[in-house]
C-alpha cells in the first residue's frame, strides 16, 4: 500500500493523536499496524496486553482502517486491521489558550477529566447533541466540547453533532 498523508484542520484531533503517541502500548499497535494487517487477538499477542484501547484509540485519531480477514473453512471470520496513514500534514490556527487546554486534556489523568467527559456524554444521552447547544449548557467553546468528545471512549464527533458510540461501533 502507498504513503497516504492524514490532513488534520481542527485542533482537537490532537487530543487522539497525542493520546496514541504518548503511550508506549499504543504507539506500539501503531507501528505493528503500519506495516501488516493483524487481528486484535494478534495484537494482543504481540503487545502481551489488551489493545482494544490502542484500536479504540487509533479510530477517533482516524488512523485505523478494518476489514474481515477470510477465515479457515470452518472457521468464524475475524475483523483485521491496519494504520491507515504514514504521513501527517497539520494545518490550523489556534489560541494559544485553546491550544493548551486540548494539549493538558490529552495528558491529564482521566480521573481529572472524568467529570467533565461525564457530564458530556450525560447530555448527548439525554439527546442534547447539537454544538451550539452544549457549548451553552456546558459554558465551553466548540473547539473544548470536541476535545473533551475525543478524549471520551463513548462520544464520537460528527460534525456540529456529537453523538454516542454503540458497542458494535468501537472498533
Amino acid at each position: 500500500m502507498g504513503e497516504r498523508t492524514r490532513i488534520i484542520n481542527d485542533p482537537s484531533y490532537l487530543v487522539p493523536l497525542l493520546r496514541t503517541f504518548g503511550s508506549r502500548t499504543h504507539k506500539k499497535v501503531f507501528d505493528l499496524l503500519l506495516t501488516e494487517w493483524m487481528t486484535k487477538e494478534e495484537l494482543d499477542e504481540a503487545i502481551e496486553a489488551d489493545s482494544l484501547s490502542s484500536l479504540i484509540n487509533l479510530k477517533k485519531a482516524g488512523l485505523l482502517e478494518s476489514k474481515w480477514r477470510v477465515p479457515e473453512p470452518g472457521s468464524a471470520p475475524s475483523k483485521e486491521y491496519h494504520t491507515s496513514y504514514t504521513n501527517v500534514q497539520v494545518n490550523f490556527q489556534s489560541s494559544f489558550e485553546d491550544l493548551s487546554d486540548i494539549i493538558m486534556l490529552a495528558f491529564k489523568p482521566y480521573e481529572e477529566v472524568k467529570d467533565t467527559i461525564e457530564s458530556l456524554e450525560e447530555l448527548v444521552a439525554e439527546g442534547n447533541t447539537s454544538m451550539s447547544k452544549l457549548t451553552r449548557e456546558l459554558n465551553m467553546n466548540t473547539c473544548l466540547i470536541c476535545a473533551t468528545a475525543r478524549r471520551s471512549d463513548r462520544l464520537s464527533v460528527m460534525g456540529q453533532r456529537l453523538k454516542l458510540i454503540e458497542k458494535d461501533e468501537e472498533i
